[in-house]
């Protein structure tokens, strides 16, 4: 886990409010009064004062500034049951705020559509925890860690110009504690809430080191990691996780570093990027393509076209390869597809990706919640719309199925042996053949072969061997392959191919 926050997935924000101004259409009543007989001019002159009066009555009605009725308001069919559930539902008085919750669910509801499921509302609390997972932004020391079946909470990367850096931690240590409270055996977000506070504050910390203890005093700070970068075999790989406010200057910060150490190939890794701001994709694009070139082409639903352009030199011109899946979305497909269409040398592979190709802006509210809506959709510069088809790679590559499936949670009482046939013994099988073990099937039946192969992992982690799956078994299994894929390249079957696209 990082100790900024989980991955997350949506999208093109730009916050900002939009005033529309209402024109009211004149109206002109021309009258033609016909010769009337001379016995009826009495008549006809009372008859035109009061069509005069009550066309000025009508005029003024028509024009006059629109006023509503508190009164009125309170009879509607919202408030009128909103008053109800307020004030007669039974299970009202157990709710705190109750007409508070009652008006979310209402706005909730109306935002909700089967046609755009990128338009809702949010609280403030979830205003703000939407912005948060775009900027991935804090007050810490900049680390991110994974917590270990053993209780244990090893230091996976430390970014870059992080206080974490600055003070000497190192990738590979484990967290000892924090501020003199022993972690061993806490949550992660347990460690995080002890490592965050305010800026400028300093956190004791004491990291294991092989066989020492080292302590460490470090001094708080703004956290922005929302990229992360490292040389691996001689090839420059950039891991952007989401567009947000800083990406530009992160990206070029890390592509500044591979120059510096004759790094000449590339690796952009957009896997789980679930978008962000329209401005940080331009800001991205322009350490890639030149001056002026086209990020985005944005269109609203009469047909008007706005083209965002970058702005700036590029700084890279080296062979790229994009690695991208099916959680690749929105700002990170527009990247994409500005690369394939405007950068001489680049090679997407991977699998197809979300296909989001729609614009939202955000309209706050003055109590703090706001309105996430769809306003536009977004092309690249050749007219591609990827709304629903996603963008399909130069070369499918896919992953081991154990980091692409989704495992269960078994109970405490269930267990499987030979001969049984169950989900959790499929995800035991793709487990243990993701971590090279020998097993002849992965499709639920435990076979001779799977409980051989899954006796030998026990005994390697030194659980009980039994060649059964318990709970602590499959447990095990899952932290091993998490471990694996978090900390190494050993079996990230995308990224070899990325390698040896480059190496010709």
């Amino acid at each position: 886990m990082s100790e900024p926050f989980n991955k997350t997935q949506d999208k093109d924000e730009q916050v900002h409010l939009r005033i529309k101004r209402h024109l009211w259409q004149d109206e002109d009543e021309n009258k033609t009064l016909k010769k009337v007989n001379k016995r009826l001019t009495i008549l006809t002159v009372l008859l035109l004062v009061v069509s005069l009066g009550l066309t000025g009555l009508l005029l003024y009605f028509m024009n006059r500034p629109q006023m509503v009725d508190p009164v009125y308001i309170n009879e509607t069919k919202y408030n009128e049951a909103l008053s109800i559930m307020s004030n007669e539902w039974f299970f009202a008085d157990e709710i705190e705020d109750v007409k508070e919750r009652l008006q979310n669910q209402a706005l909730i509801g109306m935002t909700t559509n089967e046609e755009d499921p990128h338009t809702y509302y949010m609280t403030p609390e979830e205003g703000e925890e939407f912005v948060q997972s775009i900027n991935r932004n804090f007050v810490g020391i900049g680390v991110q860690y994974i917590a270990l079946d053993d209780g244990m909470h090893l230091i996976e990367r430390v970014f870059k110009d992080s206080p974490a850096e600055k003070y000497g931690v190192q990738p590979g240590d484990f967290i000892y504690s924090v501020d003199g409270t022993i972690v061993k055996g806490l949550s992660s977000d347990n460690v995080s809430e002890l490592v965050r506070g305010e800026e400028g504050t300093t956190v004791h910390m004491e990291f294991l080191r092989g066989d020492e203890i080292v302590p460490i005093d470090i001094v708080r700070g703004p956290i922005v990691a929302t990229a992360f970068g490292e040389v691996i075999d001689g090839v420059g790989l950039l891991e952007i996780m989401q567009f947000g406010q800083t990406t530009g200057m992160e990206c070029k910060g890390y592509l500044e570093d591979f120059i510096n150490e004759g790094v000449h190939k590339l690796v952009i890794d957009l896997r789980g990027d679930g978008g962000g701001y329209l401005y940080s994709l331009q800001d991205v694009c322009a350490l890639f393509l030149p001056n002026g070139s086209v990020a985005i082409v944005e269109e609203d639903a009469k047909g008007n076209q706005e083209t965002l352009l970058t702005r700036g030199n590029p700084i890279w011109n080296d062979p790229i390869v994009i690695i991208v899946d099916e959680a690749t979305a929105s700002a990170a497909e527009a990247f994409t597809l500005a690369m394939k269409e405007q950068y001489s040398n680049v090679t997407v592979i991977g699998t197809t990706t979300y296909g989001k190709g729609t614009v939202q802006v955000t309209f706050p509210f003055s109590d703090g919640s706001s309105l996430k809506y769809t306003t536009d959709k977004w092309m690249s510069k050749n007219g591609v719309w990827v709304n629903g088809v996603g963008i399909t790679p130069d070369e499918t590559v896919e992953l081991h199925p154990a980091i692409t499936s989704l495992y269960g949670e078994m109970e405490e009482e269930d267990s499987y042996k030979v001969d049984s046939v169950s989900p959790f013994v499929e995800t035991a099988e793709l487990l243990l053949d993701y971590l090279e073990y020998d097993v002849d099937r992965t499709d639920g039946y435990f076979s001779p072969s799977a409980e051989t192969a899954l006796k030998q992992f026990q005994q390697d982690k030194e659980l009980e061997v039994t060649g059964i799956l318990d709970i602590t078994t499959y447990r095990s299994l899952i932290s091993a392959v998490t471990l694996d894929w978090n900390t190494t390249k050993n079996h990230d079957i995308q990224f070899d191919r990325a390698k040896e696209i480059l190496n010709g």
